[in-house]
């Protein structure tokens, strides 16, 4: 019998009963509870009581109970780690027996407790290890060095562990070798690339060789590097070929174009590719989103190997849609002939999430492969005759990216589409087919009740069909104004009147005020001439891309994500590049260097310590908010200290060139026309002030929205969002999607004390049950009146969520400026004065890089964030910008902005001066944040 039978009990009492057989004598019976205990622990039980029966079954010589203990062990110690000290004298007896297995797993083991108490007392057995005769116990032993760093560190440097490795790194044994470089991660390893047998090794080695960039420009440490590792590509285990192809990919960044070499390289890597695709469907899968990747770089590897790609009948989908995405990334005028044939075969499958792929990747030809662009739609239109619903409603979708990509070219098609009107019962399908009536509405004799009939089930649409509709129907109304006034009409009402989507009601507003105010400036921007779409608009962006390939072989490149994106906590995850191609060839920019002012490689702590994060946040009352006492703010003491030499004085008598004297004039009252008289005089025309004129809006720069809690951390609620400022109020930006299986309700919110008062100004207002698979959008107004509490960072807020299910903690950073007030322009003389005030240790120096605006571009920009410029004046070439900005607490910022015109570096130097000098790297921040979006 197998060991299924010891996951098959359930029975109550079972705890006492393993804990009788445990202190059985008979050795048999002793070792069948312990599987029994592992059986349990594995499904989910909770096993810990029998931990004190269980270590004292450590005692024994049969190496499988031995196995057994030491997995339960490394399990619950960290639970309990007073009990785990127990088994401390066992695990050095462990390192002492004549069995080098039984040493080898006692350090194994060991490596793997994390528990800080007993770590101490695992030094001596790990240095006498370390020493060990035997090789497979020194290699165990290396491994176990570099996890006991990970938990504590300065134990491993005091102990001279890292010397030890040193040593090791000249070890007789290969295997012994790569665990002290897998420590270390260094050293040089070609050699024992060549002598290692073993397969961890031979997949390790590349991806070490993958991480060293040679010091000099020369091209021979590549080419040594490629021709040692090439042998690889023809290797048994798939995984060594893919850690070969790796560094491959990494080093032809660096060799030149015009190199034979490069294009032997090029011919050699195909073949293993395509062996790949031999494998198993699981093996062929991780093998096809490796491949996926690399087409994406360098297409010309298997530019001749179309065929292998094609779809065979007995393919799991998960291959099936793999292939399809490389066939379509393969796809030129060259193969396009016999890429079509197999897409239409493909097209007539009963898989139905394979045929929609595949009509998909008929549009995709057409947009990519300009030749081949009416065989597509002629292919298409058969797809269509087949009245299939879900092929009819694809090739609709596919069809309205063709319009786009050709316009003028291929709407005689349009007949045939509008005949499927009736069976799209799929939101795309139905804003595709909406889009086409709005943009050929005049091609179109019945347009207008083509588009009523989606009218009558308006708020039964998803909110993509709605906002196409408003498009639609408006687009038809500029076309054909006298036949459609009343169908307009309605569409606003419906938008604006009866909708609770934000979106809806502001693109509803926005048609609204541009049909009532100027209907010719209505008709130059909806009916605006449309850039044509791009070929691949699912290319993994160029960076990201780059980085991917340098993770070949790993979960990172069947994700397609970094693993910072998928790696809990992202200790230790290094992110990787690839590096600049070779002058000879085609240029690359370089990687993205840090700002300056802030140290290398440090990131700031984002959240917080799950005991300062709890600290003041479970005492909060989650009803509406308090408003608390206002900040005082400090008297401004006058000094006479001229920091700049006098430099300041000549600003009094220039003027600042186009800075701050700008102004917004409203525009002229419209007459409203006939046709809207009726919904506009119903409240809507007070709406935008159209008599009153505008005031000066404050257009400062957001961010767009992150995810600040996963659904994985809030059962089920995930909330996005991000901080605006828009006419001197405050808000953040909420987006809360219920990924849950239940109803969420009753939503409240509330924030920890922070450095700068913020505080909601009103309750989290969630006006219906956020049912499953729901998303909301909310903005909460913020005052900043809260209580105050110097934060670390500075600009660190910590929220706390309530819903009927539970109360929810998250940490997130707000820009600084969401802070900058209105009235920050300071007066020329106090400006001056102040800055002659201010001491000079509280200046600080910022560079920004990569920023192609001159002068004026940029005290725009900074204006729109409600940061001023007080004046302006042209130094040695140097454009200087003199700026003040003041926070919400009354902390004034004055800034000294140098640009240099034609300055091929696109470097801006920032000087800042402030009483508050800790505030200063975040205004750093905003600056840069600004300029650069």
């Amino acid at each position: 019998m197998t060991d299924s039978k010891y996951f098959t009990t359930t029975k109550k009492g079972e705890i006492f009963e393993l804990k009788a057989e445990l202190n059985s004598d008979k050795k048999e019976k002793k070792k069948e509870a312990v599987k029994k205990v592992i059986a349990s622990m594995t499904v989910g039980k909770d096993v810990s009581a029998l931990f004190p029966d269980v270590v004292n079954c450590m005692q024994t010589d049969n190496l499988e109970l031995k196995k057994l203990v030491y997995l339960y062990l490394m399990n619950y110690a960290k639970s309990q780690p007073d009990m785990a000290i127990m088994a401390v004298n066992t695990f050095v007896k462990d390192c002492e027996d004549p069995n080098p297995l039984i040493r080898a797993l006692a350090v194994r083991t060991m490596g793997c407790i994390r528990v800080d108490k007993i770590t101490e007392y695992l030094c001596e057995p790990l240095r006498k290890c370390l020493k060990d005769e035997d090789p497979y116990v020194r290699k165990t032993a290396a491994v176990c060095v570099a996890k006991l760093h990970d938990i504590n560190a300065q134990l491993v440097e005091d102990q001279g562990f890292l010397d030890t490795l040193k040593d090791l790194i000249s070890d007789s044994n290969p295997m012994v070798t790569l665990s002290e470089i897998a420590s270390l991660t260094a050293g040089t390893c070609l050699t024992a690339l060549n002598e290692c047998t073993d397969g961890g090794g031979q997949i390790f080695i590349p991806g070490l060789l993958a991480n060293y960039t040679p010091q000099d420009d020369r091209e021979g440490p590549e080419v040594s590097i490629c021709e040692r590792v090439t042998p690889r590509l023809s290797h048994a285990n798939s995984a060594v070929v893919l850690s070969a192809v790796k560094v491959l990919m990494k080093f032809m960044e660096m060799l030149s174009k015009d190199l034979d070499y490069y294009g032997t390289l090029l011919k050699k890597l195909a073949p293993p590719l395509v062996t790949l695709l031999s494998a198993e469907p699981e093996l062929q899968y991780v093998a096809l989103r490796n491949i996926n990747l690399i087409v994406q770089k360098r297409p010309e590897i298997l530019k001749h190997e179309m065929k292998v790609f094609f779809v065979k009948y007995n393919d799991p989908i998960y291959v099936k849609l793999e292939k399809l995405d490389i066939m379509i990334r393969l796809a030129s005028q060259a193969n396009i002939a016999q890429v079509l044939a197999e897409l239409k075969e493909y097209a007539t499958e009963v898989d139905v999430d394979f045929v929609r792929k595949a009509v998909r990747a008929i549009g995709r030809c057409a947009i990519k492969v300009e030749q081949s662009a009416e065989r597509c739609v002629s292919t298409l239109l058969d797809l269509i005759q087949t009245k299939v619903n879900y092929v009819v409603q694809e090739a609709i979708v596919v069809i309205k990216d063709i319009f786009r990509k050709y316009p003028n070219k291929y709407e005689s098609v349009i007949a045939t589409l509008c005949e499927n009107l009736d069976s799209l019962d799929e939101p795309e399908a139905r804003a595709a087919m909406i889009w086409i009536v709005g943009e050929y509405a005049e091609r179109i004799d019945n347009a207008d009740e083509l588009l009523e009939s989606f009218l009558e089930g308006f708020h039964d649409e998803s909110t993509q069909v709605q906002l196409q509709l408003l498009t639609g129907i408006v687009k038809l109304f500029l076309k054909k104004p006298t036949e459609t006034q009343e169908l307009v009409q309605q569409v606003l009402s419906l938008a604006t009147q009866d909708s609770d989507n934000p979106d809806l009601r502001d693109r509803g507003y926005i048609y609204w005020r541009l049909l009532s105010t100027d209907p010719v400036a209505a008709k130059e921007v909806v009916l605006a001439e449309k850039p044509l779409i791009s070929e691949e608009t699912d290319l993994i962006e160029p960076t990201l891309l780059d980085e991917l390939i340098c993770y070949i072989g790993t979960l990172a490149s069947v994700y397609h994500k970094p693993p910072s994106a998928f790696v809990e906590g992202g200790r230790g995850v290094v992110h990787k590049s690839l590096p600049p191609r070779t002058a000879s060839s085609e240029s690359a920019e370089s990687p993205e260097t840090a700002p300056a002012g802030a140290p290398p490689g440090e990131q700031p702590d984002v959240i917080p310590a799950q005991g300062d994060l709890l600290g003041d946040l479970l005492n909060l009352d989650l009803g509406p908010p308090v408003s608390g006492p206002p900040l005082t703010t400090s008297s401004v003491q006058m000094g006479a200290v001229d920091l700049l030499g006098g430099g300041l004085d000549s600003l009094m008598g220039d003027e600042p060139e186009g800075i701050g004297g700008t102004n917004f004039v409203a525009p002229p009252t419209a007459a409203v026309p006939a046709s809207l008289g009726a919904p506009i005089g119903s409240g809507l025309s007070d709406l935008f002030d159209l008599t009153s004129g505008v005031g000066t809006l404050s257009g400062s720069y957001v961010a767009p929205k992150a995810v600040w809690l996963p659904a994985m951390k809030a059962k089920g609620l995930e909330i996005s969002g991000t901080f605006t400022r828009q006419v001197g109020s405050i808000s953040m930006d909420l987006q809360l999607t219920n990924k849950a299986l239940q109803v969420m309700t009753d939503f409240a919110i509330q924030f920890n004390r922070n450095s700068f008062g913020l505080a909601p100004a009103a309750p989290l207002q969630v006006h219906a049950p956020l049912s499953p698979n729901q998303t909301v959008e909310i903005s909460l107004p913020l005052s900043t009146v809260g209580s105050v509490m110097k934060m670390e960072p500075l600009n660190n807020l910590q929220v706390a969520v309530k819903n009927n299910i539970d109360v929810f903690y998250f940490s997130t950073l707000y820009p600084l400026h969401i802070l900058f007030v209105e009235d920050g322009k300071m007066d020329r003389q106090m400006f001056l004065a102040t800055w002659k005030d201010i001491p000079n240790e509280n200046e600080a120096q910022f560079q920004i890089r990569d920023c192609p605006l001159n002068a004026e571009a940029a005290s725009s920009k900074l204006q729109s964030s409600n940061i001023f410029t007080v004046a302006k004046r042209n130094v040695e070439g140097q454009d200087m910008l003199y700026q003040s900005l003041k926070l919400t607490n009354g902390i004034w910022v004055l800034a000294e902005l140098r640009v240099q015109p034609g300055n091929p570096s696109c470097t801006v130097r920032l000087s800042l001066k402030c009483r508050a000098p800790e505030v200063s790297q975040h205004v750093y921040q905003a600056y840069e944040t600004i300029l650069k979006n």
